[in-house]
């Protein structure tokens, strides 16, 4: 099984996505190196696909898809930092998340997002906090 790194990313009430030409939604991510850890992964893709630095990341959870494990981040961001599709991405753009299930998104896009409103509600700026002490009760 492949180890991957995801980064949820909200920010009023959108979710981060990113897509390369002429591909699905998804979370930004990718995989993690021989020599990183997830959290390394984690920051590395972010930067890379969106040009985005976390403030904090926080860890929330993992998502098991067909033959991918999915280390999943919360990723603190500055409010005012602009994001710009990067490396291989083609496109970023914040997304309602009811909006997501119309898109064409990834099958693990999907379940993560759903995942992360259901045990985590929708964080409210410097709210890295709430949803550290929400992760460690879902990941005990």
């Amino acid at each position: 099984m492949k180890d991957r790194a995801s980064v949820v990313c909200v920010r009023e009430n959108r979710i981060l996505l990113v897509a390369r030409e002429r591909s699905r939604w998804a979370l930004p991510g990718g995989r993690i190196r021989r020599d990183e850890t997830p959290l390394e992964a984690a920051l590395r893709e972010l930067s890379e696909e969106t040009t985005l630095a976390a403030i904090e990341l926080t860890y929330l959870f993992q998502f098991t898809g067909f033959n991918t494990l999915h280390h999943v981040f919360f990723a603190d961001v500055a409010h005012h930092a602009s994001v710009q599709p990067s490396n291989e991405i083609a496109k970023c753009r914040w997304f309602a998340p009811v909006k997501i299930a119309t898109l064409s998104a990834s099958i693990p896009t999907r379940g993560i997002v759903a995942l992360f409103f259901r045990y985590i509600r929708t964080p409210e700026p410097d709210d890295v906090q709430r949803i550290s002490q929400q992760a460690e009760r879902v990941n005990p």
